[in-house]
């Protein structure tokens, strides 16, 4: 249940979204598994109340101001991000390579209030990210499984000193797992060289890989 303390408008957009991925998510299991699969584009699947209330609480504590996410949908993490983001004065930079999401997004944003906080990229990501400058303080990854690694080490060198990298869905659904598996041990592989940075599994929603550079 979103907070009372919070912006009715971001309120309002956040149970809206919640309502409809609890009637797609019904929807969506009542179906073959290839039909599923198959319509993936047209449902509302989002990190979750909890993982949201978590992005939205590191971005603030970290004082990030430069925020990047990968893989908008329709904008539910997004909305999460950007209210941080007017807190600590930040603005994120949000890619997706679906435009029919990228306007509900928009549409999301504009009803929160937080339209201000949010600059929309339409494309294929890591083509995207080739051409951003950076540095990032935290980095949302949420978008195609076998996206995150690619992803990650584009983003990595753009991340700032002591920047934040979350990548969700480590630990659900379960057809994903093999994939978050083989991003976990890439990520701490590349953490082999860097003696002074640290990642960590957080049982937080379908689970969130939380990397820090180092300082």
């Amino acid at each position: 249940m979103t907070s009372t303390l919070m912006d009715p408008r971001v309120a309002a957009v956040l149970a809206a979204f919640d309502e409809r991925a609890a009637r797609e998510g019904e929807l969506m299991r009542s179906l073959p598994t290839a039909e599923g699969m198959a319509r993936r584009d047209e449902w509302l699947i989002h990190v979750g109340d909890a993982a949201g209330r978590l992005l939205n609480l590191l971005v603030r504590e970290a004082k990030a101001t430069r925020i990047l996410e990968l893989g908008t949908a329709y904008g539910y993490s997004t909305v999460w991000l950007a209210e941080a983001a007017r807190a600590t004065g930040g603005r994120v930079t949000s890619l997706e390579i679906h435009p029919g999401k990228q306007a509900q997004a928009r549409e999301a944003l504009t009803q929160a209030g937080l339209a201000e906080q949010v600059d929309f990229q339409l494309g294929d990501a890591c083509s995207l990210l080739d051409g951003l400058d950076g540095p990032f303080d935290f980095v949302l990854i949420d978008l195609w499984k076998e996206l995150y690694i690619p992803c990650f080490d584009r983003v990595w060198p753009k991340l700032a000193a002591g920047g934040f990298i979350a990548a969700d869905n480590m630990r659900l659904p379960p057809v994903h797992i093999e994939d978050a598996e083989r991003y976990r041990a890439h990520v701490r592989s590349t953490l082999s060289t860097h003696p002074g940075a640290g990642t960590v599994l957080l049982p937080v929603g379908s689970g969130i890989e939380l990397t820090r550079k180092d300082e």
